[in-house]
């Protein structure tokens, strides 16, 4: 199995955001890194080729080249995937890492409901050097603690995860508890329905890092009947912002 690898201790604010202009917001509010994904409303799908390299190529400008990690989740629907679904993923983790992102953020599990240890050490293996973050698939697994010990050994460097429940500030105590088993192993970052007001008490749980989307929702252009609804998202500097102050209490 391939060593496990520690991100740095400093509590970290991730901000999951959809197009290049919320990387642009993350960067200038002072956010640690980025989730890059498209379909925050199915819980977020893989971003595109041109956004990818978009986004990464901000960041380099920047100077910040470990910003951009890079959702890989094929379709929404659950995280049990067939073969087709399984390579489909490996290729976008390869296109990820040759484009210059610095983490993937992945996730699959087996038909009894438990992770697919197979598929997440090709994702590791496929990944190289780079950070990878196991998803919220995790919130649905019967054995949270002993999963986190089967993604350390297989090298994965950071869990995304609620702690159970709908909301992280709701699952609190499961957080804490994922916190010291891991130990260091692994990162702990709390994600799923943060609000800035959450963020102390997610921190004194002893998480590693934030995950938040910041969304607003903006009015565009009518799309007509085969556009969807008008209305999307933007990510909101305000609440990035806040955020960042949130975290950075923690540390001061």
């Amino acid at each position: 199995m391939p060593e496990p690898r520690r991100a740095a201790l400093d509590t970290a604010i991730e901000i999951a955001v959809q197009d290049v202009a919320g990387v642009r917001v993350a960067l200038a509010e002072g956010a640690d890194r980025v989730e890059l994904c498209v379909a925050l409303g199915l819980g977020g799908l893989t971003p595109s080729a041109g956004l990818v390299r978009a986004a990464v190529e901000e960041a380099r400008e920047d100077g910040r080249a470990g910003f951009v990690h890079v959702l890989v989740r094929p379709r929404g629907g659950g995280f049990v995937y067939d073969s087709d679904e399984l390579d489909t993923i490996v290729a976008d983790i390869r296109f990820a890492r040759e484009a210059g992102a610095a983490g993937v953020v992945v996730g699959a599990l087996d038909e009894t409901g438990h992770i697919d240890r197979e598929a997440v050490a090709r994702f590791v293996a496929e990944a190289g050097g780079l950070d990878v973050t196991f998803h919220r698939a995790f919130d649905t697994l019967p054995d949270p603690l002993g999963a986190a010990d089967a993604l350390a050994e297989l090298g994965v460097a950071r869990i995304l995860t609620s702690g159970g429940a709908a909301r992280s500030v709701d699952g609190v105590d499961g957080l804490r508890a994922l916190a010291q088993r891991t130990g260091g192993r692994v990162q702990v970052m709390a994600g799923g329905g943060v609000r800035v007001q959450d963020i102390h008490t997610l921190l004194a749980a002893g998480v590693d890092a934030v995950h938040l989307s910041a969304r607003q929702t903006v009015s565009g252009a009518p799309s007509g009947p085969g556009g969807g609804d008008a209305a999307y998202d933007i990510t909101d500097p305000i609440t990035v912002r806040e955020a960042v102050a949130a975290a950075a209490v923690r540390g001061s």
